[in-house]
């Protein structure tokens, strides 16, 4: 046993030296192949060590940030566990993988989409690619709901432990897949077409990075963020983290079981001890308000001042399709490219107080639909987001006539 210890020992003295080194500048060219060599041997607990004890130092965080970039290049499938720890479903850990397969299909296609580009003859339209892009690209910002529980749920129980050099790390991580990727979505948006070149141009220099930094925080989470979170959070701290992942969303999957420790009851509804919704005119049980919602004769869709998906009805016949992964998603990134740009200026109409409603009717596959858009706002006239609202108005439209209470006629009694 003192061997292993000592081996231990060794193992990270001579990562940490390595690492101040190439900090120092000392012969970074030697350095870093040696240092990606060691990391591919070095187990993740201390790894996670090493750059904890390097914070604890006083080492500024954006220097952590460049070894993490070391540490993906030495990551191989060998260190992958034979066997993902297994989890029940629904467990958050269960979610987060789910989630991290749903990316991985994205930047497939997303990656199958470069190459057409790059095989394009130097004359060709690269318009319907780019489109194509858009659409994989929106889909891709929805890894914010996976990052923010990350950040809110997940790292505040490690730092309880004590761990807070990986969450640090982690979440400067985050910060640059975002940037990366807001400006890959930026890009595309204001380039609906472009030549062959111009496309071509756009994949290394914008487009592929953002993806890069997507797949470089799937491997750190398989690989090191998750399995040290097993090995240190309590069933307790898992409970806790599952009851607060709904609010925040989840990232183009969602759970279709809802996991809680075993023991714990179902979590209260919000409102009151009896588990009533409360308001001014009256309460609700949670299921009473469900089925009102999902009963009238409209689909509504609720999005906060923030511009965030947070509700929409789920009536048995809906206008236009929903699912539940997108809660806790930017609407903007909800809509087709080209009616973006239009929703955006409604929602600035809204916040700024230059309009309150806009009224838009279509005919869609036979039917004729209303939608509408309603800003809301407290009894202190504070902006607290907007409401859409769906109608299929074909049958009301022609109506004529009167069908009076006392003339209570029986759904099918007319024929």
């Amino acid at each position: 046993m003192s061997e292993l210890i000592h081996d231990q020992q060794r193992r990270m003295a001579l990562l940490k030296h390595m690492i101040l080194q190439l900090h120092g500048g000392e012969a970074p060219d030697a350095v870093r192949p040696q240092l990606i060599r060691l990391l591919g041997r070095v187990p993740y607990d201390e790894v996670v060590a090493v750059e904890q004890e390097l914070i604890g130092e006083g080492m500024p965080t954006e220097e952590i940030l460049k070894f993490c970039d070391l540490h993906k290049l030495a990551l191989n499938p060998s260190l992958l566990p034979e066997e993902e720890r297994p989890v029940p479903a629904g467990h958050p850990v269960d979610v987060m993988r789910a989630e991290n397969r749903a990316l991985g299909w994205e930047l497939v296609a997303v990656r199958a989409l470069f190459d057409q580009i790059v095989a394009l003859d130097t004359g060709a339209d690269a318009t319907e690619l780019l489109h194509d892009l858009r659409v994989r690209f929106n889909a891709l910002m929805d890894v914010e709901k996976h990052y923010l529980r990350k950040e809110h749920l997940l790292f505040p129980y490690l730092e309880r432990h004590g761990i807070t050099g990986p969450p640090t790390v982690m979440w400067g991580k985050h910060d640059e897949a975002r940037a990366l990727l807001k400006g890959a979505v930026e890009t595309l948006a204001a380039a609906p077409g472009a030549t062959a070149v111009e496309a071509q141009a756009l994949v290394p220099l914008v487009l592929a990075p953002a993806v890069e930094a997507i797949v470089g925080m799937v491997d750190k989470e398989q690989q090191i963020l998750l399995p040290m979170c097993l090995d240190t959070l309590a069933e307790s701290e898992w409970g806790a983290i599952a009851a607060g992942s709904a609010d925040l969303g989840y990232c183009l999957v969602v759970p279709e079981v809802q996991w809680r420790p075993e023991g714990t009851p179902p979590t209260e509804s919000a409102g009151g001890g009896d588990g009533r919704v409360r308001l001014p005119s009256g309460s609700f049980t949670t299921a009473q308000l469900q089925a009102v919602l999902n009963t009238i004769p409209f689909d509504i869709t609720f999005v906060d001042a923030d511009d965030t998906v947070r509700y929409f009805s789920e009536g048995r016949e809906r206008i236009f399709a929903r699912t539940r992964a997108i809660i806790g998603r930017k609407v903007e990134y909800c809509h087709p490219p080209k009616s973006v740009a239009i929703v955006q200026q409604i929602l600035a109409d809204f916040r700024a107080g230059r309009q309150t409603h806009a009224q838009f009717w279509i005919e869609l596959g036979g039917q004729f639909l209303c939608i509408e858009y309603f800003a809301l706002h407290d009894e202190a006239g504070i902006f607290l987001g907007t409401l859409e609202v769906s109608q299929d108005l074909t049958a009301k439209r022609v109506l004529t006539g009167q069908q009076r209470l006392l003339n209570y006629v029986k759904e099918g009694d007319h024929e």
